[in-house]
């Protein structure tokens, strides 16, 4: 069986009723967590183990966004990491890359949630402060060098990798959780820099994109994410990409010119996503629920289930682990 198109969140530090029985709609197949759905390891252990029951019988994708830095949903008790971009001005950038990445993953994969929303492979222009640090460099193949060891030190721990976001957005001053960015550049400027990092990673393997709202107007009138020119025609065709695609967030403001909710739903499935992200609000889920005529593909489906997480030890026998003692001491230094 595979996994539905549409991934939710839920309120608080338990899973409510009416969320029960949102999850186990047909179209849900994931649940994103956000820093309101934690309180301490014991509680987001009962939330992991009650979304799982509570679906029992469907395959399910538990994921968040747990970069490090100013986006790290799970603070206390878990390491605080810091920014990647810390990591390209440290001694052995590359093996700390892959320490951060695998110390990362491997507390997320430790209370049995399937990926983290990363890397980031945007490339820091120094003019968006929505990504900033968030980004590895400056230079696309300083980001490509750290993004590999990065991903491999995750896939130890046991899990998938996701690279956004597509084709770059830090070349905008806009932040597209609040406005609709556009970026003005030709193409060639693109793929001079931007996808130089997206183009390397795929060719490694690269297990899922998710693609940027951001209109890139020289090249085409739609946000990356809904338009079928980025994602059939550069990252399917061109780039031979052959993993998951999420849609970001479509309730951000970068998301409203597709109109309503389940239009948005409806774009981003049809432009090439296999699934969509609808987050923080609740009237909009339940929209996208109600009216949106999804075409999800047999084939999406079965993409989707490479973003389970592999086996991984549970937390307190990580905790024993002298590896990881040693790696939250190298990594911790840098923040």
């Amino acid at each position: 069986m595979g996994i539905a198109p549409v991934m939710l969140d839920l309120d608080g530090l338990e899973i409510t009723n009416e969320e029960k029985e949102l999850l186990n709609h047909p179209l849900v197949g994931g649940v994103i967590f956000f820093s309101r759905n934690y309180e301490s390891v014991e509680q987001l252990s009962r939330l992991v183990a009650d979304v799982r029951q509570a679906t029992k019988g469907k395959s399910l994708l538990i994921c968040v966004d747990h970069e490090g830095g100013r986006v790290q949903r799970f603070r206390t008790e878990f390491t605080t990491l810091p920014a990647i971009a810390t990591l390209a001005e440290s001694t052995n950038p590359e093996e700390k890359s892959y320490s951060h990445g695998w110390l990362m993953a491997a507390e997320v994969r430790a209370m049995d949630i399937d990926f983290s929303f990363a890397p980031v492979l945007d490339v820091n222009f120094g003019v968006s402060e929505v990504i900033g640090d968030r980004s590895f460099n400056r230079n696309p193949k300083t980001i490509s060098t750290l993004a590999t060891k990065y991903i491999k030190g995750m896939r130890e721990a046991g899990m998938a990798s996701t690279g956004k976001h597509f084709p770059g957005h830090g070349a905008v001053t806009e932040d597209s959780h609040h406005e609709i960015p556009v970026d003005t550049r030709s193409r060639e400027e693109i793929w001079q820099e931007d996808i130089i990092p997206f183009a390397d990673l795929i060719k490694q393997g690269l297990d899922a994109v998710m693609p940027a709202h951001v209109i890139y107007k020289e090249i085409d009138d739609k946000p990356a994410g809904f338009s079928p020119y980025w994602l059939q025609t550069v990252l399917r065709d061109e780039l031979n990409f052959d993993g998951v695609i999420f849609s970001d967030d479509l309730t951000m403001e970068g998301a409203s010119v597709m109109g309503n909710y389940a239009q948005r739903a409806e774009a981003a499935i049809d432009a090439g996503c296999d699934m969509v992200l609808v987050c923080n609000n609740r009237a909009g889920a339940l929209e996208v629920l109600n009216n949106a005529k999804i075409k999800h593909s047999e084939e999406s489906s079965q993409r989707l289930m490479r973003m389970q997480g592999e086996p991984f030890m549970n937390r307190s026998a990580l905790l024993d682990t002298t590896r990881w003692a040693e790696t939250v001491d190298d990594i911790t230094a840098l923040v």
